[in-house]
């Protein structure tokens, strides 16, 4: 029985509870782009200020998970998800009464924090209730693949409320409603496990808690995986921030293709992380991650020396691959800690991706301005990639975690 879990139905419920977590904070995380096309408008800003809407939920993420990711294993992952998601819905919720562009900014900023709390008291239930390493990284897959039908919902809902004339507000407010449902089923629910995972940090001071984190900030094993995603991310942002800027020069046959290439770029990520989930049970996840690094670096060289004709398919067509890259990153990079201090490690990740998420558009659009082309941004993003291929292709050689990753999944201390 999965890492001892008394009742099969309570399983399948956290299971569930994950996957429904992350494709909430995906509806509002995700439809930026599509909020900021309306809040341009409506609140007549420039493009600079409008921005804040990617960089402040994602730096108020940052800055929570790094700070309160130690003390989500004192709390336990119950406590930490409805803690989270009380900020992220009564935030949410506050946008039907909001009027003014600095009061958006301070909800934004809160949500942050409640996403930074939920995300890795979610990350902390995925430990509890799979039996090693490769059920947690098939698990975080799936978890990410509802994240990426949240990423389609997102937009869509945007796009039907302009189109029935309502607000982009009532995004949000469907946000919190679905809160108020995701807090009564996690209070309800009662995963019991052989081994408590909140046992070995009951009574550590807060300050412990915070200590613990630093330790991991410093760990070898932490800093690798925090690179490769820091590399990924910013490859991702670049896709679903900027290439609507770059295809827009496209006046070939296809009209259609610049105006839902973030639509397919969404969709593809999202069956394609179910398809990740085959490939992990079929593959070693570091042939896998090769692969994937492989095709996301030929997607973007294309794009690139093929120019918009080209990137308007290419660039869409990565998600395909980058749909797996990410979660199995993740889960590695977790799993490579005991249980009991998946939260801490779980914050060092979330805290790096958020970074990678607010400072990576932000540096890409910069060198565009530079160049006085956008291609020039995406240009910098395929040496992203071939840094990021380089960085799969030593840990596909050497797999430098696979003996840390081994002793735990054996019940053995880390060395």
């Amino acid at each position: 029985m999965a890492a001892g879990v008394a009742n099969r139905r309570e399983s399948r419920a956290a299971r569930w509870l994950v996957c429904l977590l992350f494709l909430t904070f995906a509806m509002t995380s995700d439809a930026v782009g599509a909020v900021v096309a309306r809040v341009i408008d409506e609140l007549h800003l420039t493009l600079r200020a409008a921005s804040a809407f990617q960089y402040v939920p994602m730096g108020a993420m940052s800055l929570g998970a790094l700070a309160l990711g130690g003390i989500v294993d004192r709390l336990g992952y119950r406590r930490a998800i409805v803690l989270g998601l009380g900020f992220y819905g009564l935030s949410s919720l506050l946008f039907a009464w909001g009027r003014h562009f600095d009061f958006f900014l301070v909800l934004l900023g809160f949500s942050g924090l409640g996403i930074s709390l939920f995300k890795t008291g979610a990350i902390t239930l995925i430990g509890a209730v799979t039996e090693d390493g490769d059920g947690h990284t098939r698990l975080m897959n799936a978890a990410e693949g509802f994240f990426g039908i949240g990423s389609i919902a997102g937009p869509a809902i945007v796009a039907a409320l302009f189109s029935a004339g309502l607000s982009w507000k009532w995004l949000y407010v469907t946000a919190a409603c679905i809160c108020c449902g995701l807090v009564i089923l996690t209070s309800c629910m009662r995963v019991r496990t052989v081994r408590d995972f909140r046992q070995p940090s009951a009574g550590v001071p807060f300050t412990a808690a915070r200590v613990r984190t630093m330790t991991i900030l410093k760990d070898r094993h932490a800093l690798g995986f925090a690179a490769l995603i820091v590399l990924y991310v910013t490859i991702e942002s670049a896709v679903y921030v900027w290439m609507p800027t770059y295809t827009r020069a496209y006046h070939g046959r296809f009209t259609v293709l610049p105006v839902y290439g973030l639509t397919a770029f969404f969709a593809l990520r999202a069956g394609g992380r179910f398809l990740g989930l085959w490939l992990l049970h079929r593959l070693a996840w570091t042939v896998v991650l090769l692969s994937c690094g492989l095709f996301i670096l030929l997607c973007f060289a294309g794009a690139v020396y093929g120019g918009v004709d080209a990137a308007v398919w290419l660039l869409p067509l990565s998600g395909l691959a980058m749909s797996v890259v990410y979660p199995t990153l993740n889960s590695k990079g977790i799993s490579c800690f005991a249980r009991h201090d998946h939260g801490a490690a779980a914050g060092v990740l979330l805290f790096f991706t958020a970074l990678a998420a607010a400072l990576g558009p932000y540096c890409i659009g910069m060198v565009s301005d530079a160049w006085g082309s956008i291609r020039y941004g995406f240009i910098l993003a395929t040496m992203l990639a071939a840094l990021l291929v380089i960085g799969l292709l030593l840990n596909w050689a050497f797999n430098p975690a696979g003996r840390r990753l081994a002793a735990l999944a054996a019940g053995e201390p880390a060395a």
